[in-house]
């Protein structure tokens, strides 16, 4: 078939029977030769807008909603579908053969709906790359929701209830660049548990309980640029953590209960600060400046220009240094106290 047929084809069955563009109600469309959009949003949206819905959607909207329901029938409307947004509604199920047909779906965005359990197979017949999971009420991320050798490259599953990381589930996703647990319920990385995650780059960790992170979590992670890991409760960081970690351009671990940095932690790390000039983020935590603060103190002399707010690396003791930003101290005062 010549290569201008099909788009005429698609452009034909978005036409109603009386040669107008049809759209559903409450819904606004957009068209153009290539691509097809549907956005309907609002509390007056409740049901599957399947009445005017142009066959050639490539982009579906149903978002802010009071939509409680969907079905793989209503998508099979949308053959040609590659994104569907759903967030924001209020679906607290889905089927397992929801995108059953949807071959050319690549992105699904779930956030804010009342998602507690997914059936197996759920996301396995449409080639996801992007799935959004973010903001429900999932206690566990099973490993039967997506085929072996996923080609998903992002998963979201901020927000959620999960307190231990979902490694059965990661073990299927080799192609797998962005990783979103923030917001959740860890406690700890326990070794292994990334270890399949060789392509990854982005991996949020913020906002959990992580007190405990295995020396060895991050040692097949090589491909990571950016680490987040603010807003825990670390109270101590093991000496090989970072270690390979040659493209790490931004960390973060502000708003923890880091007392001291291992001698050497953020050594051989020559990207950090690369594509931002600020990479690293150290704030807010209650260092003890005495002699054990004597690497924190030189490493963030010789590498201030990469620091996220150095004003706010501060002593939370001794007393007399109690609020003093790390960097103003001389190094009389860290070595005799």
């Amino acid at each position: 078939m010549d290569t201008w047929i099909l788009p005429v084809l698609l452009l034909l069955t978005s036409y109603c029977c009386h040669g107008v563009l049809a759209c559903p109600h409450l819904c606004t469309c957009y068209f153009s030769t290539n691509t097809t959009q549907v956005v309907c949003s609002g509390p007056s949206v409740s049901h599957f807008p399947l009445v005017g819905l142009p066959g050639n959607t490539t982009l579906l909207s149903i978002e802010n909603t009071n939509l409680s329901s969907i079905s793989a029938h209503h998508l099979e409307a949308v053959p040609f579908l590659q994104e569907l947004h759903l967030s924001s509604n209020q679906l607290s199920s889905l089927p397992e053969n929801l995108l059953k047909g949807l071959t050319h779906l690549h992105t699904l965005d779930l956030t804010g709906n009342q998602l507690e359990h997914l059936p197996p197979g759920v996301f396995h017949h449409a080639p996801l790359q992007n799935l959004v999971l973010r903001d429900n009420l999932l206690h566990r991320a099973e490993s039967s929701w997506l085929p072996v050798n996923s080609n998903l490259t992002t998963l979201n599953l901020a927000g959620n209830h999960l307190d231990t990381i979902p490694t059965a589930l990661l073990q299927n996703l080799p192609q797998l660049k962005t990783l979103d647990l923030s917001q959740n319920r860890l406690e700890k990385i326990a070794a292994g548990t990334l270890s399949t995650l060789s392509n990854l780059q982005r991996l949020h960790l913020e906002e959990n309980k992580l007190n405990s992170i295995d020396p060895s979590a991050f040692h097949h992670n090589n491909k990571l640029t950016h680490l987040f890991l603010q807003e825990n409760r670390l109270e101590k960081l093991p000496l090989g953590l970072l270690q390979g970690l040659h493209r790490l351009e931004v960390l973060t671990l502000n708003d923890n209960q880091l007392h001291f940095l291992p001698y050497g932690l953020l050594e051989k790390l020559p990207s950090l600060g690369a594509s931002t000039g600020q990479g690293v983020d150290l704030s807010k935590n209650p260092w003890e400046c005495k002699a054990k603060a004597a690497y924190l103190w030189k490493w963030l002399r010789a590498n201030r220009e990469v620091l996220f707010s150095p004003e706010d690396i501060q002593c939370r003791s001794p007393e007399s240094l109690k609020g003093r930003p790390v960097l103003s101290l001389t190094e009389e005062e860290i070595q005799t106290e």
